[in-house]
Parts: structure tokens; C-alpha cells; sequence
């Protein structure tokens, strides 16, 4: 399509290192998470059942559906993406297949190197994504830690990784309410709608940029409070987008995602640790866990 031709050079390239730097500088400023190049999800497409297709589209949700997904920024952009897998599976699976997943599992996104230090610490980490207990661990993964009965610092931290994490749902969720195409199943072949759906992709990633460049009363595209956004003591409040009706757009299955390494368990360990000290907590964390809140608690889309 002309639109993905003209746009994706320029709105939906993977970005280069210095680019990844200047993510991370956001994540951190934005929502005080350290050595975060994105955020990691996926989410299914609602379409027409294919004729002679089997079960490979039909999903948990008893619908008809290709998976998006996608990387985003800490500014609600698209960073990488990956489209079309077969509704059947789940996010784990998807990923780890994606073009995206595997060039990250071989190295090959040009991440920062050397010189990912914690703020205010001489400990490096190598720079990584969030993503939710669906995907596996790895030194370029992090996921929360599992469990209901958490010692204070696993829940401060899982609630800290899901500060970080909204950002990809919230990403999702203005995509899904401004392009009105994802309301119902999309009555296409899934090849025709793999490009629908990137053509949507570029477009919000080019008015997400044009909007960010206007004054906050100008921005039409992504309004202020049409995200969600936290109180003074902590409290998410939910984005206007969730008062959409985007039946078709959905989330994925939850899986058992495989064993992580024990390089990857103590990078965990280490960060969690870190946001106990001065330079890493932010002062409402404490409380806001005293109350009961370790994870996400808004709703899914």
C-alpha cells in the first residue's frame, strides 16, 4: 500500500543505537524505570474465518483473529512490530517466532552496549524490555516475579515493571479507538488485512508525532488524559480510550513461558534491589503496595 510505503521509512524503522539511548533516557525520566528500550505485547485482530483455514486463526476467545505484535516507545510510538501469525497462539509463541524476537534473541537490534549503568550506580545491566509473566525471562526481557504472597521489594518491583509495561496497552488502546476498523472482525483475507493493520500502524506513529509537536490544547490526536495517568499518591487513573467499545481488538492467551536463565533471574534481582535505594524508589511506592496494589490494575482491552 502507497501509505506504508511513504510512511514506514521515516515513522516505523527499527530504531538505531542512539535512538535506543535517548528511549531509554525516556522510560526513565517518564516513568522511572532504568536501561528500558520498550515495552513488548501482543494483541489479536478480530477477522472473518478464512475458508479451509482450520483452527490456525481460531483463538481462546472463540473468535477469528491474526496477532499484532509490537514494541513501543515510553511516548506511545511503535518501535517494532510484527503482524499476521495465526490467532492459535499466544504471546510467547508468537514472539519468539516474530522476525523481531529472534533478531533480539541473536543480538541483532543494536542495543546499547557498555554503557547501560543504573542511575546514580556504577552497575551495569544490559538494556532490555517489559513485558507480562506471558514471555519469557532473559537478560533482555524482564517480567514480573510470579506469585500472590510477594516480600515487599518482588512487589515494588512488579509494580514499577508495570508503570513501564501500561505504556505498550496504552499504545494499543489509542490505535484501537482512533481507527474504527478494529471495532468489528475485519471481513477481508488475512493477507489484506496483515496491511490494513500496518497501514494503521504508520499512521499512528506519524499523527503521534505531529501531535506531539503541537500545544497540549491542540492535540487532537492523543489529548491529554485520553491515557492513563497516576495520581499524586500512586493511583492509576484509566485513559478516556477505555471507554471505547474495540471488540475487535483483544488481548492474548496467557502460557507457561519456558525456564529463564539464572543470569537473567539475578538481573531481576538486581533492579528489584535498586529501587530500594535512594537513587532508584520513587517516594509513593511504598505505600501504594501497603495498600495491596503489586500489579496491574486496570483492565485489558
Amino acid at each position: 500500500m502507497v501509505l506504508i510505503k511513504i510512511l514506514a521509512p521515516n515513522y516505523l524503522r527499527p530504531p538505531i543505537q542512539e535512538e535506543w539511548i535517548n528511549i531509554c533516557h525516556g522510560f526513565w525520566k517518564d516513568w522511572n524505570f532504568p536501561n528500558c528500550v520498550g515495552a513488548i505485547d501482543g494483541k489479536h485482530i478480530q477477522i472473518q474465518a478464512p475458508p479451509n483455514s482450520g483452527s490456525l486463526y481460531y483463538n481462546y476467545k472463540k473468535t477469528f483473529s491474526i496477532v499484532l505484535m509490537a514494541a513501543c516507545d515510553h511516548n506511545y510510538r511503535f518501535t517494532l512490530v510484527d503482524i499476521g501469525a495465526y490467532g492459535s497462539n499466544n504471546d510467547a509463541g508468537v514472539f519468539s517466532r516474530s522476525e523481531f524476537g529472534k533478531t533480539l534473541q541473536n543480538q541483532g537490534l543494536d542495543l546499547p552496549q557498555g554503557i547501560a549503568k543504573l542511575p546514580g550506580s556504577e552497575i551495569e545491566t544490559p538494556c532490555f524490555f517489559v513485558a507480562d509473566d506471558a514471555f519469557q525471562l532473559t537478560k533482555n526481557t524482564m517480567k514480573p516475579y510470579a506469585g500472590q504472597n510477594l516480600s515487599q521489594i518482588r512487589k515494588i518491583f512488579n509494580y514499577r515493571l508495570s508503570r513501564a509495561r501500561r505504556i505498550i496497552e496504552n499504545t494499543f488502546g489509542i490505535l484501537a479507538s482512533r481507527w474504527r476498523v478494529f471495532r468489528k472482525p475485519i471481513c477481508m483475507n488475512p493477507i489484506s488485512v496483515d496491511k490494513i493493520v500496518m497501514a494503521c500502524v504508520c499512521l499512528h506513529n506519524f499523527l503521534k508525532t505531529e501531535n506531539d509537536a503541537l500545544p497540549a490544547r491542540n492535540r487532537l490526536y492523543c489529548p491529554p488524559n485520553f491515557v492513563d495517568f497516576e495520581s499524586q499518591n500512586g493511583d492509576i487513573v484509566p485513559g478516556e480510550w477505555r471507554n471505547e467499545d474495540n471488540e475487535g481488538f483483544q488481548g492474548l492467551a496467557p502460557s507457561n513461558a519456558h525456564r529463564a536463565t539464572r543470569r537473567a533471574y539475578n538481573q531481576r534481582d538486581l533492579l528489584a534491589n535498586f529501587f530500594l535505594t535512594p537513587e532508584g524508589e520513587v517516594p509513593w511506592q511504598y505505600q501504594y503496595v501497603r495498600r495491596g496494589f503489586n500489579c496491574d490494575d486496570t483492565p485489558d482491552i
